[in-house]
């Protein structure tokens, strides 16, 4: 029996995309439907690049058509995305990208504690394995950890000449630059400074530093939302920012903060995802079992509620915080579960900044004016 296109049509009224207030039909992203006996083809454009979306979306398509139309319906959906333009933001000016360098990408928490840091290092050893040109550059100024986590705590970098300029040469191990404000300061030393002095440490690590060529710079923010993150911002255009947050319902309510930030209109930093620490613990004598400690899929549901991308959970085990302490991220590992889940992570961070390169303008500079001693965004 022929399906019917009207009946099709009537059972897409029933789906709305992720972000859409609107079903499929009113909401325009149903372009064509064409039906041959049992074969139904669905024509899509979305808006977002977000690969949650489009899988959710061809999903609830497919499963919809054959509850509500027919069991025996072959479901063919071809999905487009069609990003909208965006208008001109005035308190934007472009910014020039650093020589050499393709990719910055920010590593964000709304809050300390949810392992941002061991994120990061992670992160950029994976990327490094992968065959990418890796830095890390530490911008926690109040609580620097990177050296710690790439065993490099006791080094100090050197100077090189690079086109008659006297430059900093970044640390390098596993494969990772690295530079830090704990590389000029004592292990038991505070370190005490205004905003403006903190941006000044900063920008001399960005532009008075030999990075050379770089698949991807990692800048692993300190917590919350604040001068530090619109010095950094003001500094260089960053490409996308990463999200850290554990499920727990506290945790949660700053990431949403963190993501609001990049998002605001003065900023406009895309934002490529969410990644979920700390989200279970498996013990080694119970290997099938999972225990949600700080609440289940918290940071999933918050990137679906936000219409962010998920890139993925990274599990409680003792391993990453001995590996990190002792400077050698658990990354380096060989077909481990852990090794394998930073693996996964990195690989769809590296999956969002391709398709937000693909679909979106180069990441512009904010204006940032000083005020009685406060940064502000210039409005």
């Amino acid at each position: 029996m022929k399906i019917k296109k009207e009946n099709v049509l009537k059972a897409l009224e029933t789906i709305t995309v992720a972000g859409e207030g609107k079903n499929m039909i009113e909401s325009g992203v149903i372009k064509n439907v064409i039906t041959f006996a049992d074969e139904v083809i669905v024509d899509v454009v979305l808006a977002t690049p977000a690969l949650h979306i489009k899988k959710r979306a061809e999903e609830d398509i497919i499963k919809t058509i054959k509850e509500k139309v027919s069991p025996n319906a072959q479901v063919k959906v071809n999905i487009k995305v069609e990003t909208p333009p965006q208008a001109q933001n005035p308190n934007l000016i472009k910014g020039k990208p650093l020589p050499g360098i393709k990719n910055i990408i920010a590593i964000a928490s709304g809050k300390g504690g949810v392992g941002k840091s061991t994120v990061t290092a992670n992160l950029a050893v994976s990327l490094s394995k992968m065959g990418f040109k890796v830095g890390v550059l530490d911008a926690d100024v109040y609580g620097p950890s990177i050296p710690i986590m790439f065993d490099v705590a006791e080094e100090r970098p050197l100077s090189t000449t690079v086109n008659g300029r006297s430059k900093m040469k970044p640390i390098e191990n596993y494969g990772v630059k690295i530079l830090s404000i704990g590389f000029f300061t004592k292990p038991e030393q505070a370190v005490i400074w205004r905003g403006p002095m903190a941006a000044k440490a900063l920008n001399q690590l960005i532009f008075d530093a030999a990075w050379d060529e770089l698949d991807f710079m990692l800048v692993d923010l300190p917590p919350g939302t604040g001068d530090i993150h619109l010095s950094i911002m003001q500094s260089m255009p960053i490409t996308g920012a990463v999200i850290v947050s554990t499920p727990q319902t506290v945790a949660l309510a700053d990431a949403r903060k963190g993501v609001a930030m990049f998002q605001q209109e003065n900023i406009q930093v895309p934002v490529l995802g969410i990644i979920e620490n700390m989200a279970y613990f498996t013990p080694e004598e119970l290997p099938d079992n999972k225990y949600y400690i700080f609440g289940k899929e918290g940071a999933k549901n918050l990137a679906e509620d936000l219409n962010v991308p998920f890139l993925g959970e990274i599990p409680i085990v003792q391993s990453i915080r001995e590996a990190g302490d002792v400077g050698r991220p658990a990354a380096l590992q060989e077909d481990t579960p852990t090794s394998k889940a930073f693996e996964k992570v990195t690989q769809n961070v590296v999956e969002q900044t391709v398709r937000r390169n693909e679909t979106l303008p180069p990441t512009e500079v904010i204006k940032i004016t000083t005020m009685a001693g406060c940064s502000t965004v210039k409005n």
